[in-house]
This record gives structure tokens, sequence and C-alpha cells, in this order.
């Protein structure tokens, strides 16, 4: 690896700045926060305003915000983005920690499709595919997706005249009782899955944000009981907020300081 320039790196400290705040920066700022001499400054930010990277703010003089150019960079970005294989590649860095299979899933009304999946190496583990579907009320994924809806789009999905198909003895199969445990989740930012979608399985998933915050998908971690305890699973649930937390920056998200 060769050795990083140090002009760049600052030019892209300077950048990293309007991130934070209100967007705004003078140069002094720029010399208070970042600790460089003025002269550096001034001919950093001559030059990232001469390539339209920022641009001077109106009616103030000497402030500066972001320009258009991180705009399209940030567009061009976004269109080559793939949720699944960046979920694949976020499921893969988790099960490797973990050695427990790990799935990336989305909603499709009231079911979730798992679109990337990384299997443990233990002999005894989940037996799934990318591209299954499965009612998302008995599933971590679909609980976690399902409590991330608007309360009208929930209700629109899921009416309190709903029949739920169970699939195991611990499915919900009560619209109310879904709803009291996806109140629970919503407030957690976690949800669990005690046996719902498979009586030797439990799962933990957190939420995968886009770019706008929105909720597109999830992740969890799928555990054969014999492996499961309540250690295991407070650990595999940090797992699986840092897992999603990963794939959700790699989606454009930015997660408050």
């Amino acid at each position: 690896m060769g050795r990083l320039v140090p002009a760049v790196t600052r030019a892209l400290d300077i950048l990293e700045l309007f991130l934070d705040g209100d967007g705004t920066l003078s140069a002094p700022d720029i010399v208070r926060k970042l600790q460089l001499p003025r002269t550096t400054v001034h001919e950093l930010v001559t030059t990232l305003a001469a390539r339209k990277y920022i641009v001077p703010m109106p009616g103030q003089p000497g402030r500066y915000r972001l320009g258009v150019r991180p705009y399209q960079l940030g567009a061009r970005y976004s269109e080559q983005l793939d949720l699944a294989a960046e979920g694949q590649q976020v499921a893969r860095s988790v099960a490797e920690t973990c050695d427990e299979t790990v799935h990336v899933a989305i909603l499709e009304d009231t079911d979730v499709i798992y679109i990337a999946k990384v299997d443990s190496t233990h002999a005894v583990r989940m037996v799934s595919a990318a591209g299954r579907r499965l009612p998302a009320h008995c599933t971590s994924v679909g609980k976690m997706l399902l409590a991330s809806l608007p309360e009208p789009e929930l209700a629109a999905r899921i009416p309190d005249s709903a029949r739920l198909v169970a699939m195991t003895p611990n499915s919900i199969t009560d619209p109310g009782a879904l709803r009291e445990a996806l109140a629970e989740i919503r407030e957690r930012g976690l949800a669990v899955e005690n046996r719902e979608s498979n009586p030797d399985v439990s799962c933990v998933a957190a939420p995968v944000r886009d770019r706008t915050g929105q909720v597109v998908a999830a992740l969890s971690i799928s555990v054969p009981m014999i492996r499961w305890s309540e250690e295991r699973r407070a650990e595999l649930e940090q797992l699986a907020v840092k897992g999603a937390a990963e794939l959700s920056e790699h989606l454009g998200h930015r997660s408050p300081a």
C-alpha cells in the first residue's frame, strides 16, 4: 500500500467537516477544528472552491457550504449500489465473526424475501436459501421490518381481522398480540424470534437504513437452540446491530453523532 498524501487527507478532512452542524463553515472555523495553519487552510479552501466541492454562502462573506460536485459523486455512488451484493458482503463479515447463519431480507407485502445469506460452518445449522419467502410475522427480520412501518401502513397490511398463519406452535397468530410485539421491537430497535419459523432455531435482527434514514432491509443471525442462551442472545444482538449499521453505512446512511 502506498503512503497517504497529506494534502489530499487535509482536503478530505475539510469536506467531512461539512457533515456536522448546519453545513456551513468559514476558514477560521476550519483552522480551529483541524488545527491547521491558516495559509494551508486558505490554499485548500481556494482549491476546493475552484473545483466546486464547496461554494460561498450568498450574503455571508467568508462562509462556505458543499457544492454540486459532492452531490454528483454521491448520486453516481447511489446508482451503483446493489443491496443484495452489499448485503452479502456484510453478511459474510458478520458470519465470520460469530460462525452462525446470517441473512439480509426485505419486506414484500406481508412476507419477507431473503436477498443475501451466509451459512454457518457448524454441522448443525439453519437450512435456508437466498430468494426464500416466509411470512414476516414469523421471523425476526420480518417483525423488524413490520415494526418499522408507519402505523396506517401496518394496519393496511395486517388488519385486525387478518388470519396469521402459524409455522410453529410459537408463531404469533393474533394481530393484536403481533402489534404488542412490534411496539416493543420498535422501542428496542431489535427483534428476536423464539422458534417462530423453525422449532429448532431462534434469531435476532436489526434494521438496515438507506441514506434517507428509511428502513429498507433487516439483518438477522440465526442460531440452533443447542447453541442458544440468554448470554449468546445478548452477544448476537450487539453483532446484528453492528452489522446492520455497517450495511446502512454502505447504503449512504449516516448515524447521528
